[in-house]
C-alpha cells in the first residue's frame, strides 16, 4: 500500500452514470490486475474504493459509477484537481491459473477490471473471451475497448436492446471451451456463476468497506477456509472457497 497525490487529467462520462476517470501519479504500489484505489475526497470521512480499470508508470484509469453522494462529488471534479489516493489495495487476479482459453466476464461495475485483466492475459500469449453484462444498451461502456484488444467480445443486456437478451450466465452456457473464469460484478451474478461454470474460477467481491487496508475488519465474510477480508485477502477469492 502506498499513499500518494494524483492529479485529474480528465474527467468524463461514458453513460449517463458511468465515468472514467484519468489520474497522473505514483503507479508502483500497483502489482496485478484485480486490485483497487482508496479515494479521499473532501467533506467524507470514509475514502472511497474503486477498482483499477488500467495503470502504466505514471498514470491510473478508473472507471466508476454515480451511485451516492460520494461518487456524485467525484463526478464535479475538473481537471487539475489533486487527489489523496491509497493504491495497491487488495490482492488482484493470479493470471498463471487462467489456461489458453479463459472466460472474462463483468458485470456493470464489474467491467472495468476486467480490461486490465484482458491486456495481461494478451501479453502471456492467452486467448481470453470477454462477457459484459448490462441492464440496457444506454448502461452499456467499455464495450468497443474491449473489442479493440482483438478478442471475442460477447455482451448480455437484460432488456435485449444488445447483444444476448438476459444475462451473461445466458452467454456462458453457450461457451464450453474454456479454461478457467474470471469475473467481477454483484453476489448474485457471482453465485449464479458458480452453479454453471464447469471450470474453477476466481471472483472479485464488491463489499462497503471502512479502512480499505485490513485494519477494522469491517468487511469480514466467512469461507471454507475460516474469516477472510475482503480488502486485504480480497477482493478476488476462489470459487472453491466461498461459501454461499
Amino acid at each position: 500500500m502506498k499513499q500518494s497525490i494524483f492529479t485529474i487529467k480528465s474527467n468524463q462520462h461514458l453513460t449517463d452514470t458511468v465515468l472514467k476517470m484519468v489520474l497522473a501519479g505514483d503507479t508502483s504500489a500497483i502489482t496485478s490486475c484485480g486490485q483497487f484505489v482508496n479515494i479521499k475526497l473532501k467533506g467524507f470521512f470514509l475514502r472511497r474504493p474503486i477498482s483499477v480499470c488500467d495503470y502504466d508508470e505514471k498514470t491510473l484509469t478508473i472507471l466508476y459509477k454515480t451511485v451516492g453522494k460520494g461518487t456524485q462529488y467525484m463526478s464535479t471534479l475538473p481537471a487539475g484537481t489533486q487527489l489523496d489516493i491509497l493504491t495497491g489495495l487488495g490482492n488482484g487476479y493470479d493470471t498463471t491459473k487462467s489456461g489458453q482459453t479463459p472466460l472474462l466476464i463483468g458485470g456493470g461495475v464489474g467491467v472495468p477490471p476486467m480490461f486490465r485483466l484482458a491486456k495481461d492475459l494478451i501479453q502471456q500469449d492467452k486467448t481470453p473471451t470477454v462477457i459484459l453484462g448490462f441492464n440496457t444498451k444506454e448502461e452499456a461502456f467499455y464495450v468497443e475497448e474491449f473489442r479493440a484488444l482483438g478478442v471475442p467480445v460477447h455482451v448480455a443486456t437484460a432488456d435485449g436492446s444488445m447483444g444476448t437478451k438476459g444475462f451473461v450466465t445466458d452467454v456462458v452456457k453457450t461457451l464450453s471451451d474454456y479454461t478457467y473464469f474470471y469475473t467481477c460484478g454483484p453476489e448474485p451474478m457471482l453465485k449464479a456463476l458458480c452453479d454453471v461454470t464447469t471450470t474453477s474460477g476466481q471472483l472479485s467481491f464488491e463489499e462497503r468497506m471502512g479502512c480499505g487496508f485490513g485494519a477494522c475488519m469491517g468487511c469480514s465474510c466467512e469461507t471454507k477456509y475460516g474469516t477472510k477480508r475482503i480488502c486485504k485477502d480480497g477482493p478476488v477469492l476462489e470459487k472453491e472457497e466461498i461459501k454461499w
